[in-house]
């Protein structure tokens, strides 16, 4: 009996370490009542929903002002980015980090984080991938499902005219479905039937009128 109380309490401590260790490389994530929400349509996700907006000098760039506040900071570095890549659209690029969000945190939550290694900074790769380093080693998997993304918005933007370097910080309120497993199987923390909701901060970067098109998430916060 004395070893079975004392292996409990093993799991139980493993479990509280993984649960603030996840804290600190994503989000916060709260459980609420399971409402009938259906599975959204992959292929609505995947839309090429395409917007032109024509910017006219001295005129206000709605593409910009549907987001950040007219001649806020965030506002003058996003018309910089525009004025550096005339092709660059704000719209277009949540659209991407919508999707981008959905395909990271679940090769994370699934223990896959070497198939997005490409879109990671190295220090985000590497904080990711120690996480699920740990879960391995103790043996722990995760069985997760994303239902989808209830709130996308834009909280900053910066850019430095010198180097080009553009960075656009996402604010996500996610949903998804997990269950943490021991190495018998045995659920240890989350259900299948309980959707929860996922709060991540996160900011991508890349330089504005390169060749590469690709955004890289190069910080994670709350």
């Amino acid at each position: 009996m004395g070893s079975a109380i004392i292996q409990l309490l093993v799991l139980a401590g493993i479990a509280v370490f993984l649960v603030l260790r996840l804290r600190s490389v994503l989000g916060t994530r709260e459980g609420f009542e399971k409402p009938p929400l259906s599975m959204p349509d992959p292929a609505s996700r995947r839309a090429d929903v395409r917007r032109d907006f024509e910017v006219i000098e001295g005129g206000v760039d709605t593409d910009i002002t549907d987001h950040v506040p007219d001649g806020s900071p965030a506002a003058k570095a996003l018309g910089a980015m525009k004025m550096a890549e005339p092709g660059f659209s704000v719209g277009e690029f949540l659209h991407g980090a919508r999707g981008a969000y959905e395909m990271i945190l679940m090769a994370f939550e699934r223990g896959h984080i070497d198939e997005v290694r490409a879109f990671l900074a190295p220090e985000v790769y590497d904080s990711f991938a120690e996480v699920v380093e740990l879960r391995e080693d103790q043996g722990l998997s995760v069985e997760a499902n994303f239902v989808g993304v209830r709130e996308l918005s834009l909280k900053d933007a910066t850019f430095d005219r010198d180097t080009g370097e553009a960075e656009l910080t996402v604010k996500f309120v996610g949903e998804l479905t997990s269950v943490v497993r021991n190495k018998a199987g045995d659920v240890i923390e989350g259900s299948p039937n309980e959707i929860k909701r996922q709060r991540d901060v996160w900011t991508f970067a890349r330089r504005m009128g390169v060749d590469d098109p690709n955004w890289q998430l190069v910080a994670t916060g709350e």
